[in-house]
């Protein structure tokens, strides 16, 4: 068998792999929006739909596994190739993963139920989850245009979303404070959060795949963040406000 051969029948099965990451993806996005649709708009119907379509993700994160043992052990990829390869296995595990806290997400918004929102928890998490879903648009488009600007740009923008998660932990920990009643429902918000700055992490990671698939290397600089809520504490001044809002 000629190599022209060899590379056209590589760049068939790596060009049907990237149609199921692009499937992932798809669906993936969808999730975000829908689960985030079933919280502010407490729709517990829409909010089973993503749990019950999370397992369409999964399959496809294993249809692209099988797919890529089998032309690692059949094209010997090298190089280049080896690289796309190995990045999109990497890429489906950080949808499928993006996926689960979509999942997460919708599994919270049934338990909240038709409860009010706090503060400006609603227009936070739609804004966080919004960014998101533009960087994973923005991230697959990278990787199909083999783009590794565009791929360094959604790196930055996760800063966005770590800057709103910190806000936003910072005002619940407040309410928390001021109101015990409110502390149930604040720990569900503030999971939710966590998890859609878990998807901001993850669409880095296959961002920096993408500058990986096309630069031989991953980036130079360490990946930003910003996420201090294991680190933040309320000022005295806060804790008085706090305590003379409950008294």
């Amino acid at each position: 068998m000629d190599s022209e051969h060899i590379v056209k029948r590589f760049d068939d099965d790596l060009r049907k792999i990237e149609s199921l990451i692009a499937q992932m993806g798809g669906l993936v996005e969808t999730q975000i929006s829908d689960a985030i649709t079933a919280l502010t708009r407490h729709d517990q119907a829409l909010g089973q739909k993503v749990r019950e379509n999370d397992k369409r993700i999964d399959d496809l994160e294993m249809e692209v596994d099988d797919a890529v043992v089998r032309v690692i052990a059949l094209r010997q990829p090298k190089a280049q190739d080896l690289r796309a390869v190995i990045a999109v296995l990497k890429a489906a595990s950080s949808l499928e993963r993006i996926g689960d806290h979509a999942k997460n997400i919708a599994k919270r918004a049934s338990v909240l139920g038709d409860i009010r929102s706090i503060g400006s928890s609603n227009n936070v998490l739609k804004s966080m989850s919004r960014i998101v879903q533009e960087m994973l648009k923005d991230v697959l488009d990278a990787y199909v245009s083999r783009d590794i600007e565009m791929a360094d740009q959604v790196r930055l923008r996760d800063e966005d979303v770590d800057q709103m998660h910190n806000t936003l932990f910072r005002e619940l920990l407040t309410y928390m404070m001021e109101d015990p009643r409110s502390i149930t429902q604040c720990m569900h918000l503030l999971f939710i959060a966590k998890n859609i700055e878990r998807m901001g992490d993850h669409t880095t990671g296959i961002a920096e795949q993408v500058h990986y698939i096309i630069a031989g290397a991953m980036p130079d600089d360490e990946r930003p963040k910003r996420d201090m809520t294991s680190l933040t504490t309320l000022n005295s001044n806060e804790k008085n406000g706090s305590n003379s809002a409950a008294s």
